[in-house]
């Protein structure tokens, strides 16, 4: 069965278990996703993630989750989906919007690979706004 938006069902699988107060998720995995999950974890919202071999050319990506405190509340309190197949959404480096006042991130797709909102500005780059993360 093919999907028609791997990102945003990457995010709903991460919202679901971060939620759910689950220990990891697992998905299929992509070149995308990956870097996403990379970016993630550089941002310190993920403990870890890895790319599994599942043999039979299919690669699965685990990510374990992060929480904070005695009551294991998730350091992932919301993440959204902000450009979508149906429509995208594209920022130059001087419009690149600051999630909840800096206390979030966005996380752009530019064509030096995936940034931070913070990182784009630093490098002077726009690009696709992928997803907020807060």
């Amino acid at each position: 069965m093919s999907m028609s938006d791997p990102i945003a069902d990457m995010l709903t699988r991460i919202r679901n278990a971060s939620g759910a107060k689950l220990a990891d998720v697992r998905m299929p995995s992509s070149v995308m996703r990956a870097a996403l999950a990379e970016t993630l974890q550089e941002a310190g919202y993920i403990e870890s993630y890895r790319v599994e071999d599942l043999g039979n050319n299919k690669k699965q990506l685990h990510i374990v989750l992060k929480y904070k405190g005695k009551d294991r509340t998730p350091v992932i309190e919301g993440i959204d989906r902000v450009s979508k197949p149906s429509r995208r959404v594209y920022v130059g480096c001087a419009d690149i919007p600051r999630v909840l006042g800096g206390l979030g991130i966005a996380i752009l797709s530019t064509s030096s690979g995936l940034f931070t909102d913070r990182e784009a500005r630093k490098r002077n780059i726009g690009g696709e706004v992928l997803c907020y993360v807060w």
